[in-house]
């Protein structure tokens, strides 16, 4: 049986963004494992029979001792374990199971690059050495032999060719983790005032502070309409929104906090409008998903943000960190219901066309099956 193993920052990504990969994976035969650090998903991906393997990362971390630490217990893993396919998903799983997989030499690489994050969007002279110095290591992870790059809109790819990091690479472009078109289905507008809504979790890099200030601006003319955050804190990423600020956003009567929604179809099923804010994204899963309920989206005219909204056809673009441009979009929404409704259908015809999960699956599972071919 083929061992395939999914290496993760963080177990709840997994689960909430690639386990269709991972159910499919199984029903295909592959024996599927997870490497990641502890987190409530561990137990989500235990119960679909998933062996997890704790791995000790620090999501923050930068000092070299530490990080070496963690590409040593990855190094530990790929020797133990002797996968013959590893998927790597975000920054650190990229860069460092490359490094382990060059070490394990057995092991078949899936490099996926879903957005750069925080690291390539933070300003000062050390962001900018940082990011030369990941550009860097970027080069050599993205030339581990027997290794395919997954990227998942066009910018991403120019960045990464505009680093070398491409030269050698084979490059695979998957617009994204999917949706489930049937668990999330067209819903009717709710009643009574409209509901603005920000699914994400409570990230600068979001745009959950624009957000805010739109909600202000907003509200100062259209008073019923509601804001509401639908997302949980992240205290373990450098661009995290502390609660701190977050009650002082509901003391205001600003926005509402509703948390993370482990039922995600329902909530936006409560939403007029849903907006993404973002600074950057590799193509958002929330806006998919919103898209499928047939909701009007909101985002920036930015990398992935704007892949999911087809540039504009199905959805309001404005430009990053403009929270001004945002109110003048949610206010013209909110007083157009046809335009709306227009928007709404659009993006669901467009969820149909581009982005339902199991066409996404089969790609991967396409993938998976040619490094195993390769491989024997």
């Amino acid at each position: 049986m083929t061992r395939l193993v999914f290496v993760v920052n963080n177990p709840d990504f997994l689960v909430s963004h690639r386990l269709v990969l991972v159910r499919g994976a199984r029903a295909a035969g592959y024996d599927v494992h997870a490497i990641t650090p502890d987190g409530s998903g561990v137990g989500d991906l235990e119960r679909l029979g998933v062996e997890v393997h704790r791995w000790r990362l620090d999501r923050k971390g930068q000092g070299p001792a530490t990080e070496a630490s963690s590409v040593a217990a990855l190094v530990w893993h790929y020797a133990r374990l002797q996968p013959d396919i590893a998927h790597h998903v975000t920054i650190k799983p990229v860069l460092y199971g490359s490094a382990a997989a060059r070490v394990v030499r057995r092991t078949a690489v899936v490099n996926a690059v879903s957005g750069f994050g925080y690291v390539f969007l933070a300003q000062g002279p050390l962001a900018a050495l940082r990011r030369r110095a990941i550009a860097a290591a970027y080069r050599m992870a993205l030339s581990t032999p027997r290794s395919v790059v997954v990227l998942q809109n066009d910018d991403d790819e120019a960045d990464l060719r505009r680093f070398g990091a491409l030269d050698r690479a084979d490059v695979v472009k998957i617009r994204g983790s999917g949706v489930d078109l049937t668990r999330f289905r067209v819903a009717p507008e709710p009643e009574g005032p409209p509901v603005v809504m920000l699914p994400a979790r409570l990230l600068r890099d979001k745009g959950v502070v624009e957000f805010v200030d739109a909600a202000r601006a907003v509200r100062a003319n259209r008073p019923g309409v509601r804001f509401v955050l639908a997302g949980g804190l992240d205290p373990g990423n450098p661009a995290a929104v502390t609660l701190e600020e977050v009650e002082r956003w509901r003391s205001e009567g600003v926005v509402e906090w509703w948390g993370h929604q482990r039922d995600m179809a329902a909530a936006f099923g409560q939403a007029t409008l849903v907006c993404l804010p973002s600074y950057r994204e590799g193509m958002p899963k929330a806006l998919l998903e919103a898209a499928a309920v047939g909701r009007a989206l909101l985002t920036t005219d930015a990398p992935g943000c704007r892949d999911a909204v087809d540039g504009g056809r199905a959805g309001v673009l404005f430009p990053v960190k403009d929270s001004a441009a945002l109110a003048r979009a949610i206010i013209r929404l909110v007083d157009d219901p046809q335009e709306r409704q227009r928007l709404a259908k659009e993006a669901r015809r467009l969820a149909e066309e581009r982005f339902d999960e199991q066409a996404v699956l089969r790609a991967h599972l396409n993938l998976y099956e040619r490094l195993r071919s390769a491989s024997r």
